[in-house]
């Protein structure tokens, strides 16, 4: 039993008149058409009461365990592939794959986001009274900030998993996430934004900053090693077999000279893809949080799939100089297109064009 976790749901309240009075001192705008949302600690967040209450009850309220590991990320960057992977990684002394639970449960019922499914009203189990009685090491995952995060996270002994993509795949990945909620908003009529209205909202910063809170992991990752493992969508594409190590060794699991001759590391890879995810029984139908079909979090996860949409040259121009301005003496880069074809001086087409502007 961990005392310091044994608060009950009346402490973990956050009054709506509190979170009223709050939003009122915070700088707000709009996103999709009249969506509020609010700057809070310098970054913006939906302005909805009961979301917003909930970040303010995981930032006060959570205690972190030394053995807890939480998946960090932006929206739609990888955080159902690492999710599984982590899970399979942690659990497979318990669950080989063929008895895993990810065959019959979504990612996201098994790693469960603090701010909004824990401390909102996604699911019945776990609430913040079950934290003291989930098994060590607990997995989480979190959308939020460093800078926003419960200050038991930062001192403690747990350990973040921070992934990122590059932002034009995150852009179109987010913009057909959004499509089906959207449509419940505005109505079936209504015509929805074009992939320009995300691009410009994307570059200002909303939702976001996207590059505020890559590069504020980043630096961590720098700082502390041993607490943040900074992972990079298109390099787990690129060499799944090295970065499955760097988890299993961030989390103290590391895999023995036998399993990986026997093929382990490969099994998981391949149970874990996107693929196979998404034609599991459990990804297919029902929904999450109450709201986002559970076969939406499974598309393509192709490494520039972004160049098949209508983004233009104009705007990857605009996002190259972001890049830049932004990442300039971090350290931290972005890679925009598969290394077969950033590399290759034989590209044809579309591709050729960008390879172009992007050198």
């Amino acid at each position: 039993m961990y005392p310091s976790e044994a608060h009950d749901e009346v402490k973990n309240l956050v009054h709506d008149d509190e979170v009223e009075e709050l939003k009122q001192c915070l700088p707000k705008d709009y996103i999709i058409g009249d969506l509020e949302i609010v700057k809070y600690q310098g970054f913006w967040c939906f302005a909805d009461t009961n979301m917003f209450k909930s970040i303010l009850m995981f930032q006060r309220h959570f205690q972190a365990r030394e053995s807890d590991l939480i998946v960090a990320s932006f929206p739609k960057t990888g955080t159902t592939w690492l999710k599984s992977i982590l899970y399979s990684v942690v659990n497979r002394f318990k669950h080989p794959i063929k008895q895993s639970p990810l065959l019959t449960n979504h990612p996201h019922e098994l790693v469960c986001r603090l701010e909004y499914d824990i401390y909102g009203d996604a699911f019945d189990y776990p609430r913040p009274h079950h934290l003291s009685e989930l098994p060590s090491p607990r997995l989480f995952h979190t959308h939020l900030p460093y800078v926003t995060l419960p200050e038991s996270i930062k001192v403690s002994g747990c350990r973040i998993l921070y992934i990122t993509r590059n932002p034009l795949d995150t852009l179109v990945s987010m913009m057909y996430f959004a499509m089906k909620p959207l449509k419940e908003l505005v109505g079936e009529d209504v015509e929805l934004p074009s992939i320009e209205y995300y691009f410009e909202d994307f570059c200002e910063g909303k939702p976001g900053p996207f590059f505020e809170h890559v590069i504020e992991y980043w630096k961590q990752s720098l700082e502390q090693p041993n607490k943040v493992l900074f992972l990079k969508y298109e390099e787990l594409k690129e060499d799944p077999i090295l970065h499955l190590k760097r988890v299993a060794e961030f989390v103290d699991m590391p895999f023995t000279e036998i399993k990986e001759s026997e093929g382990v590391i490969e099994e998981i890879i391949e149970f874990c893809s996107i693929n196979n995810l998404k034609e599991l029984e459990g990804n297919k139908n029902g929904v999450i949080n109450k709201i986002y079909d559970k076969k939406s979090y499974f598309r393509k996860g192709e490494v520039g799939d972004w160049t098949n949409h209508s983004i233009t040259p104009v705007m990857v121009e605009k996002m190259k100089k972001l890049m830049q301005e932004k990442l300039e003496g971090t350290g931290l880069s972005f890679q925009l297109l598969p290394l077969f074809l950033t590399n290759s001086l034989m590209v044809i087409g579309k591709y050729k064009l960008y390879s172009l502007m992007l050198s």
